[in-house]
């Protein structure tokens, strides 16, 4: 029988994929060299972003069906082979100057490697910690959320200085460590023994599996929705948003550069420690209630940056609504888990991430277009719109309930 300490290892391994996969919320790094280094516009770059964005989530839905059939070992060392053959690809698609090929590599490629990593650690480990779900799939999916950090501050920084700042060669390097990292980590990726009573004893409380797609399902779909576009449409953008802030002051170039890095890191650290907070909190006043704090609270939020001119201030304000863009994802995983029952979590789950590829084209979208059309205007413009979605977001979480109507009869009687 497998020791209960031993599912931490599987937990681990799974924190250690997200941390990779989640990389690609350093983006923001390489938009606008990319975007003046190669005479792309800032529109043209980011649809690299929201390629990748948009298959994650197609390929999270794909992977969520097959991951009972083919097993979590298997979709994960399949997700980390294609995500680091993404930036082999783009890699030679930059030294074509191919923007094309950049999408496919990247985007396409790099987008379902992503999408297939990502989903299968959260439902496994959902699937070992049945005792405390928001916690365990938070601390996973931290990961992804501080991935941005291992990426601007420390992978993509020595890959720079090392390759004289030819960002093709830096991607080469990068994909080649990925293709090494992930598939060795993938091979931890288990599920728990049936019969093992550690897990069985627990998990014999969980709800019966429900009919998962259905009106409870689309509401949920769209509060999420909501929440990551919120972030999402800051995320590639957020380093040079603060560049802008700061270009008035007597700074040299590269401190300004350093400022946006920096914001990056620090950011990124409140995304994950938002996946691991909302999900520990959630634990304890629900996951419907954790839902319009995170939506209600980033209304004002985005009303305040509409406001904002001072380049802190605004840094601090978008650690904000990082910490809540990975407090919803944090936070979902669990709420699936609940309102539908563990049997049916990995295709449910998987179908929720839709979600985020289409925020992941939306978002972007909506912030490349405002600073290439109305450029003086275009932080102002995309936090206004961002701050009335949050609103419509924030009333739709009254409608959303913790449990199926038949479970919280039966615990009533």
């Amino acid at each position: 029988m497998t020791k209960p300490l031993n599912r931490w290892w599987i937990a681990a391994a799974g924190t250690g994929i997200q941390i990779c996969l989640g990389s690609v919320y350093a983006w923001s790094y390489f938009q606008k060299l990319l975007a003046t280094g190669y005479g792309w516009t800032q529109s043209q770059v980011a649809w690299t972003f929201s390629t990748a964005i948009c298959f994650l989530g197609l390929a999270a839905a794909v992977g969520g069906a097959l991951l009972p059939k083919k097993g979590p070992r298997f979709l994960a060392l399949t997700g980390g082979c294609m995500f680091g053959l993404g930036y082999l690809v783009a890699a030679w698609a930059l030294r074509q100057h191919s923007l094309v090929g950049l999408y496919v590599g990247y985007g396409v490629i790099g987008g379902i490697g992503l999408g297939l990593g990502y989903v299968t650690p959260v439902a496994t480990v959902a699937k070992w910690f049945p005792d405390c779900k928001g916690l365990a799939t938070g601390m996973v999916i931290m990961g992804f959320g501080i991935g941005a950090l291992f990426m601007s501050k420390v992978l993509a920084p020595i890959l720079m200085a090392s390759a004289g700042g030819e960002i093709s060669t830096v991607f080469f390097g990068l994909g080649a460590f990925f293709l090494v990292v992930v598939p060795l980590l993938s091979l931890l990726m288990r599920n728990p023994p049936k019969a093992s009573e550690a897990y069985s004893k627990t998990e014999s409380k969980a709800p019966a599996p429900q009919p998962w797609f259905g009106g409870a399902f689309i509401l949920m779909w769209v509060v999420f929705f909501i929440n990551i576009m919120a972030g999402i449409a800051i995320i590639p953008f957020q380093s040079p948003m603060i560049q802008d802030l700061i270009l008035a002051q007597d700074i040299t170039a590269t401190d300004v550069a350093a400022a946006g890095a920096t914001l990056i890191a620090i950011s990124s650290l409140f995304n994950g420690a938002g996946r691991l907070l909302w999900g520990w909190v959630s634990d304890r006043i629900g996951r419907a209630m954790t839902f319009r704090l995170l939506v209600g609270s980033q209304v004002l939020v985005f009303a305040a940056l509409t406001q904002v001119t001072h380049p802190w201030l605004f840094g601090a304000l978008v650690c904000y609504v990082l910490l809540c863009y990975g407090g919803g994802f944090g936070t979902m995983a669990a709420f699936v888990h609940d309102r539908f029952g563990g049997a049916v979590m990995p295709a449910a789950y998987g179908a929720m991430l839709t979600a985020w590829s289409a925020a992941g084209v939306a978002g972007p979208q909506l912030v490349a277009f405002l600073k290439d059309r109305v450029p003086e205007k275009a932080s102002l413009l995309a936090f206004a719109t961002t701050g009335g979605l949050l609103l419509v977001g924030l009333l739709i979480t009254f409608f959303l309930a913790d449990k199926p109507a038949a479970a919280r009869v039966t615990k009533s009687l």
